[in-house]
Formats: structure tokens, C-alpha cells, sequence
């Protein structure tokens, strides 16, 4: 299985997207709520503000069902799913509406996955708080590649560039979040790997 995540064509019953397609409302209902957990939180995990995350899943929701007839059954519903959510928000974090923000006071601060405003008062960061202090893209990055199981090639494909772009902004995200994670004054005991092979 090459994309690891909640997005799973196995919660959804036979024939829903042929019944949502005809305009059936319980067939779209079965949709969102299949589907509505698992978008949320790759948005959420992708778009570091919860409002806007959560402006997002709808937005999604809404492309799905407008789109119900582009889906030609070729590969998974799920997966189309996903991929519609994944754009959704990478368009999202590439608006100049979201990178004017992102420089403003306001944006500095970041909110925790239950919504909660977070301050940066010295306390222990966990995996979440890391990941939100990483940069939009490299967060993307980190969540598509080590999380969703995308392929370099892909992600360097959504942010229009490379499969280098994409390893070497996960190389640097990983590096921020061992600095951030470990505690003060502990050494990395593990010993690089060698690159001369």
C-alpha cells in the first residue's frame, strides 16, 4: 500500500458514489461522514489555523460533490478524495492572501490540534507544537512524505518543482524537529550515517 492514511474506500458502501452521482442526499451524507474525519485532519495537519482548516474540509466537500462526475472510477474514490483535499490546501497555502497573513503578528500565534492558542513560553514541545513551528511548506512536506507515504517526485509535483526540492526541504525539517524535540543540553547519541556508499 503506497499511501498510508485514514482514507479508506472500504468505509464507504457499494454503489454510494453511483447513488451520489444521481443526487441522492444519504448517498452524499454517507460521503461526508466516510470521508469527513480523514479530511479534516490532513487539513488541519497541513493549514496550521483551525479556522482555515476547517473552512478548508468544507471547501473540499463541496468540490467533491461538484465534481462527482470527473470521477471515472479509475483507481480509488478514496484516494481522488484525498488528492482533492491535498490541493485544496497547498492552493490555500500558496494564495497571497495566506503568505501576507502568515507575516502578520497575528499569525505568530499557532493553535494546537483542539484549537487551543499556544504561546512559546519555553515549555517542552511535543510532536504537534514541533510540527506547527516548522514553515507551511516544510510541514507539508514532512506530513505528505512521512504520514500519506507521497513519493518525492509527487510532492516536488505539488509544489511545482523537484523530487530534490522535496528531499532536501525534508532533510531540513527533519533537522529543525530533532532541535526542537530534544531536550536542552542532551547530546544525539545516534551516529550519522556514513554517505560515502
Amino acid at each position: 500500500m503506497r499511501h498510508m492514511s485514514a482514507f479508506s474506500d472500504s468505509e464507504l458502501p457499494p454503489g454510494t458514489v453511483a447513488r451520489a452521482r444521481a443526487g441522492e442526499p444519504g448517498a452524499r451524507e454517507a460521503i461526508f461522514r466516510a470521508f469527513g474525519p480523514a479530511v479534516r485532519t490532513l487539513a488541519r495537519r497541513l493549514v496550521p489555523r483551525t479556522s482555515a482548516a476547517e473552512d478548508l474540509a468544507q471547501d473540499v466537500f463541496v468540490e467533491v460533490f461538484t465534481s462527482l462526475a470527473q470521477y471515472q472510477g479509475r483507481g480509488s474514490f478514496a484516494g481522488w478524495v484525498r488528492s482533492i483535499t491535498v490541493n485544496r490546501c497547498l492552493m490555500h497555502l500558496r494564495s497571497p492572501w495566506w503568505r501576507l497573513l502568515s507575516r502578520t503578528k497575528a499569525y505568530d500565534e499557532v493553535q494546537d490540534a483542539s484549537g487551543r492558542t499556544m504561546s512559546d513560553d519555553g515549555d517542552a514541545l511535543d510532536l504537534e507544537r514541533a510540527l506547527m513551528r516548522l514553515s507551511d511548506r516544510a510541514r507539508a512536506v514532512v506530513w505528505l512524505h512521512d504520514v500519506e507515504g507521497y513519493t518525492h517526485a509527487e510532492i516536488g509535483a505539488l509544489l511545482g518543482g523537484s523530487a530534490s526540492l522535496s528531499k532536501s526541504q525534508l532533510v531540513r525539517a527533519h533537522a529543525r524537529l530533532r532541535t526542537l524535540l530534544e531536550p536542552e543540553g542532551v547530546e544525539n547519541a545516534c551516529m550519522p550515517v556514513s554517505t560515502n556508499c
